[in-house]
């Protein structure tokens, strides 16, 4: 039963995870309602997530500025972290015991109450030389360069542009491409019409001779 206990402890020990976190269990408080408030602080500095907690008007604001005060601190005397470095890597609400309660309805019938709970886990990571918290500040300040560019330069680029079309695009008839002339259309059933005209001719019977009048049938008696 004991055989590879401690290779399994030790390959347990090397995967877990060492950054710091904080937990706060048997919350009385919904965890969908705590996660509006963990999706505000996410990917955000330690500093910023503080300030942001401390003017949010939640009731999950209070409980979870608690865990992050509770995480930075285990960063800052277990792994000798500075706060000015931290930031919210991980933060997630999970569910936890609920309690059921009876509201009495009438003619005797009750209607079920769950008084839910749950547990907000918090961890945070130390920042790199170079790396940055928010990608949505890039993303802001990107579209703020592009839009304070100057507007001599958009309209060089749409004369640059109009240029262009007017080369490719032929100016006479003499630079089109043959493909782009249209084919001759020939007349349906020209061939159909000689066709029956010869065969009408051919039917036709040889032409009589000239059929003699009365006066020379007498004259020939």
């Amino acid at each position: 039963m004991s055989r590879g206990i401690k290779e399994r402890k030790e390959r347990r020990e090397a995967n877990r995870d060492k950054r710091p976190y904080a937990i706060a269990r048997y919350i009385r408080i919904p965890n969908s309602k705590v996660k509006f408030v963990l999706d505000l602080i996410r990917g955000k500095s330690y500093e910023d997530a503080v300030d942001l907690l401390k003017n949010l008007n939640k009731s999950a604001s209070p409980v979870v500025l608690k865990v992050l005060n509770s995480a930075a601190a285990n960063a800052e005397n277990n792994l000798a972290m500075a706060k000015d470095n931290l930031y919210v890597a991980e933060c997630y609400a999970t569910n936890a015991p609920q309690m059921k309660r009876m509201m009495p309805r009438a003619r005797g019938r009750a209607d079920r109450i769950l008084k839910r709970s749950c547990h907000i886990t918090i961890r945070l990571g130390e920042l790199k030389v170079g790396q940055k918290v928010n990608k949505t500040a890039e993303k802001n300040t990107v579209k703020k360069a592009e839009a304070a560019k100057p507007a001599a330069t958009k309209t060089a680029t749409k004369a640059v542009t109009a240029k262009t079309v007017a080369k490719t695009t032929p100016a006479t008839k003499a630079e089109k491409p043959v493909a782009e002339k249209p084919n001759a259309v020939k007349p349906l059933g020209t061939k159909a019409v000689a066709t029956a005209k010869t065969t009408t001719a051919a039917k036709k019977p040889a032409a009589s001779a000239p059929k003699k009048t009365t006066a020379a049938k007498k004259e020939a008696k």
